[in-house]
């Protein structure tokens, strides 16, 4: 039992490793966010969040809550939203170190919360900028992307705050004036991507569908309605315990991403304190960005696709993989509940065929992760183009073939 912001707070099984590597505990979990509360609170203030949820630890499965549980302390607020698919639900809200402890609690090791306020659901005051680099590129790659993006924003006068991804990328987070909806925030990021794509075209890329990437992913649709990432000092589910980490912009050049862990973070954060501590008191204008959206839209560029599970939108282009459009020869080789089972479905693959597999480079393995009811699954498909037609291996069912919904469909 904690005493946490006033409120008594119950840590069940505290003794249980939640990273087994680092011999972290689920209590040990509970004491960072703590330890670096005013920070983590800051990023997730007000905020309705997705319950991330990892019950086994963070080697464990995980699966996505939306709804708060009915059960919880009357302190615990929540509040309603509306989803792109027209279904509504009551999501947690947090505004205090003891609501925090409470979900941490519920096996949550990284925060995930809406770019929105629980006052406006409408209307973001966060443009999200996420830097997701693609099969072989280096971390390099990413802070120079970074360096990018923080003068992309300069020129259209914003700021940006950058942290690690705690994964592999960097995160570069704009606090802007609530006054535009979530698909002019969109647009407007949308717009920034391909600014940056134009300074370094050989290192960055606007591109959404990944036959087509290469170097570094802008990811604008981390600004559309539902879409969520790991706030500023959230633990990541990996074997060392990384922290998605606040930097100062003279820090991004040398930056390393395994310098930031539980272990590591709370004396950085006691000499540094929270290098967030400002990102409030000056939002920003999305104008010059939209204007800059205008001007794309004038020399023929439109919208661009959206993730799958949204709705059509106007404008946007044809929702079909390039490959496809093309007739390139791509084929699913494993679906899989766990990435590592779709992995080794891959390996067999090119066991099973090692002459195409000779001619299959990492650019033509796409890893994909695909959205289930309530957590994620991994789909793997080759694309076969530089394989010639007399050599491609014929067509089969996946190895393993996963499917997401059969449960879903026996019980109805």
């Amino acid at each position: 039992m904690l005493e946490v912001a006033g409120r008594e707070v119950t840590v069940s099984n505290p003794g249980k490793v939640f990273f087994p590597e680092a011999g972290i505990t689920k209590l040990d979990l509970v004491r960072y966010y703590l330890g670096v509360g005013e920070g983590a609170l800051r990023g997730i203030f007000d905020r309705p969040i997705v319950l991330k949820r990892y019950v086994h630890g963070a080697a464990g499965d995980f699966f996505f809550q939306k709804r708060a549980p009915e059960k919880r302390p009357e302190w615990v607020k929540a509040v309603t939203l509306s989803f792109p698919s027209g279904r509504t639900a009551d999501e947690v809200v947090v505004t205090d170190l003891a609501q925090l402890a409470w979900m941490v609690n519920l096996g949550c090791i990284d925060l995930n919360p809406h770019p929105v306020r629980a006052g406006d659901l409408d209307h973001p005051d966060e443009l999200r900028v996420d830097l997701d680099p693609g099969p072989g590129v280096g971390f390099a790659a990413v802070r120079d992307t970074a360096l990018l993006v923080r003068d992309a924003l300069a020129d259209v006068g914003l700021s940006g705050w950058p942290k690690t991804s705690g994964s592999r990328g960097i995160h570069v987070n704009v606090r802007i004036e609530p006054r535009w909806g979530f698909d002019d925030v969109r647009r407007a990021a949308l717009a920034l991507a391909r600014d940056v794509e134009r300074r370094a075209p050989g290192l960055v890329t606007s591109k959404w569908w990944k036959e087509e990437r290469h170097g570094v992913f802008v990811d604008y649709n981390q600004n559309a309605k539902d879409r969520t990432v790991a706030s500023a000092y959230s633990v990541r589910p990996t074997p060392e315990a990384r922290v998605s980490a606040p930097l100062t912009w003279e820090e991004v050049p040398t930056c390393e991403l395994g310098a930031f862990t539980l272990r590591t973070m709370p004396e950085r954060y006691a000499r540094l304190g929270d290098l967030t501590a400002g990102m409030d008191e000056a939002p920003g204008s999305l104008e010059a960005l939209l204007e800059l959206a205008k001007r794309h839209e004038a020399e023929g560029m439109g919208d661009a696709p959206w993730p799958p599970h949204y709705r059509k939108q106007a404008g946007e282009p044809p929702r079909v993989q390039p490959s496809k459009r093309k007739q390139a020869p791509l084929v699913t080789v494993a679906k899989a509940a766990r990435k590592e089972d779709a992995l080794a479905g891959l390996a067999r693959w090119r066991e099973r065929h090692p002459e195409a597999s000779a001619l299959v480079g990492e650019e033509e393995v796409l890893v994909d992760s695909m959205r289930g009811r309530s957590t994620t699954w991994t789909r793997i498909r080759v694309n076969l183009r530089r394989v010639p037609p007399e050599r491609r291996p014929p067509a089969a069912p996946p190895d393993p073939d996963y499917d997401p919904w059969e449960k879903i469909r026996s019980s109805s």
